[in-house]
């Protein structure tokens, strides 16, 4: 091989060099824009369900009182726990909040989603028995309306409670893979380093 080729070759190789370290940019940034959509689509979900949550105090109180006739104190205990999930859901959405947070290191990023994932799934454990309580306490009250209307209420309630536990577990596994995703990722990001 004489030396015109072996510089050649040289060029080819540091054209070929930069051609993929462009190209590793390139997958960096699309991969923490889809991180970044992802961490959005969640945190959207977490505002619309702390308004929900937090709408739920002035809505119970003409629900339950005023139409059902449900004791208040049925009515402070549901706003309680109503605030409470608006609480739990505000502080773990701060793992995904910040808009520039898929610029920043990506250990701090794996940390967060990490620990904002674990959060969800503890908060599943405590809030089922916090519901159950809350629809015993529901049931009871519509048993003491008595006759027709705490039939009626009772079997709403039951009706409500299926189709709130269908909706929230699969919003709960849809968050929990959508955190998964981002882990994902960011692991990938790293392999490729």
């Amino acid at each position: 091989m004489n030396d015109f080729e072996l510089n050649s070759m040289r060029q080819q190789m540091e054209t070929l060099k930069k051609k993929l370290s462009a190209q590793e940019i390139v997958n960096d940034r699309l991969i923490r824009r889809s991180m970044r959509d992802t961490a959005g689509s969640i945190s959207r979900r977490y505002w619309i369900l702390m308004a929900v949550a937090v709408l739920m105090v002035p809505y119970g109180y003409w629900a339950f009182v005023m139409l059902a006739g449900y004791s208040v104190a049925f009515w402070i205990a549901t706003s309680v726990f109503m605030l409470v999930c608006a609480g739990a859901t505000f502080y773990n959405s701060s793992a995904v909040r910040n808009s520039n947070i898929m610029n920043n290191d990506l250990l701090e990023v794996r940390r967060r989603m990490a620990r904002a994932k674990k959060f969800e799934n503890q908060w599943l454990l405590v809030s089922i028995p916090l519901l159950l309580v809350w629809l015993g306490w529901f049931f009871y009250e519509g048993y003491k309306q008595g006759g027709y209307e705490g039939q009626g209420l009772i079997y709403a309630g039951i009706v409500g409670g299926v189709i709130g536990a269908i909706i929230g577990f699969r919003l709960h596994f849809k968050t929990q893979r959508q955190y998964q995703e981002i882990l994902d990722q960011i692991e990938d990001l790293e392999d490729a380093r």
